[in-house]
């Protein structure tokens, strides 16, 4: 190894005086190894450092000095070393990898289910494990219990660590099933006015038919039967009530809408993120008023693998509130669209649309569409029922003559 930091040179000598050149060499105090005579000719290897000297030697003997460099690590970075930027280059990556190698590059947690990724990762910052957090400097142990002990929810953690990954290993406390000392007794009462048009009673008293028309509050399914003793018997009504009832829904838009519009004016700018800090790679602050900012992030590679580090782009566009007018047709379009947008979010999958009529009114201002609806579905709600002690208590049935 040291032969490779000094770096050594291959000799051949000849000449008319060539044994007094060797005797100079020993007695001039210069390292010479692998040494040997053949034909006249001298051959040997010496460090770079005494090629000068040895030059000189030849000179004052007459002594036809051949030399070559043998090829070690000082040779190369002798060879490159007026190119800064391989150097430069070559350095800061070994600086990487030995500072990413370590400090915490990703948190991995594996175990959770209920408690969420964002409360354990707050607990650890807290503890101090966070991406850019020296290794060496994190107790493990004491940390794998102070997590147990923050984070509610959890029963055993443990913290380990592979290369810059900190792995947190957790399992939650199973809680303890909900067993109700009794049933809360309930009624099912009619949501909407409707016509009934099907029934499926699991529990209660079924308190009207099919085809009958029910307004909204009315008693559909009782909790409280009576027994053949007279006895008021309580039940949680189960059961499934569907309906024919209308709905009707308002949809309205201005021919002259106020929305936000692009001026044409746009901007690029960038920032390096590295950890959780983010270093601007630019000069100057927003100047826009009102603008949207859409950002993407790319990651920097090292090996096939991410870091921790990327660049940041942003992609800012200003805006103007602005009256765009509609065109009749324009304006019917977008108000069928919230139409079809309310059926589909609004109106349950379980529910069938029997009808649907659309009224159409027009004034200077826009256009209004009024959706009435004839629909199916479940029309019960279920809701608690309280009695009073006298309808609780125990009546003693008729005697009989």
């Amino acid at each position: 190894m040291r032969d490779q930091l000094r770096g050594c040179i291959r000799i051949t000598a000849k000449g008319k005086e060539l044994y007094r050149f060797i005797n100079m060499i020993h007695s001039g105090g210069i390292c010479c190894f692998g040494q040997y005579c053949r034909r006249d000719v001298f051959y040997g290897e010496i460090y770079r450092r005494d090629l000068h000297r040895l030059e000189e030697m030849a000179e004052e003997c007459g002594i036809e000095l051949k030399s070559a460099e043998i090829q070690t690590l000082s040779s190369i970075l002798l060879r490159y070393r007026r190119r800064i930027g391989l150097l430069i280059g070559a350095v800061l990556a070994v600086v990487t990898v030995m500072y990413f190698s370590s400090v915490v590059v990703t948190i991995e947690i594996q175990g959770n289910s209920s408690v969420s990724d964002e409360k354990i990762l707050a607990a650890l910052d807290e503890l101090g494990i966070r991406e850019g957090a020296r290794i060496n400097d994190i107790d493990l142990h004491y940390c794998s219990n102070a997590l147990r002990v923050m984070v509610d929810g959890i029963s055993w953690a443990g913290i380990r660590h592979t290369g810059n990954r900190i792995v947190v290993e957790v399992t939650e406390v199973v809680p303890k099933p909900k067993i109700p000392s009794k049933r809360i007794a309930s009624n099912i009462v009619s949501g909407r006015k409707a016509r009934i048009t099907s029934v499926k009673v699991l529990d209660g008293q079924l308190m009207h038919k099919v085809g009958d028309y029910v307004t909204e509050g009315t008693l559909l399914v009782s909790g409280v039967t009576v027994s053949n003793t007279g006895r008021n018997v309580l039940h949680h009504a189960i059961a499934e009530i569907t309906g024919e009832y209308e709905e009707t829904v308002v949809f309205s838009g201005s021919f002259e809408p106020v929305r936000k519009v692009p001026t044409g004016r746009s901007k690029k700018r960038s920032s390096l993120r590295l950890f959780s800090l983010r270093i601007p790679l630019y000069i100057g602050k927003n100047k826009y008023t009102d603008c949207d900012v859409s950002t993407s992030y790319a990651p920097l590679c090292l090996f096939g693998k991410e870091l921790p580090a990327g660049i940041v782009k942003e992609n800012i566009t200003e805006t103007e509130l602005a009256g765009k007018r509609f065109t009749p047709e324009q304006l019917e379009y977008d108000l069928n669209a919230k139409i079809f947008i309310y059926e589909k979010n609004f109106i349950s999958s379980d529910t069938r649309i029997i009808s649907r009529t659309i009224d159409r009114s027009e004034d200077e201002n826009g256009i209004t569409l009024t959706v009435h609806y004839k629909l199916e579905g479940d029309i019960g709600i279920e809701k608690p029922l309280l009695l009073s002690q006298e309808q609780l208590s125990y009546k003693e049935p008729p005697k009989s003559s």
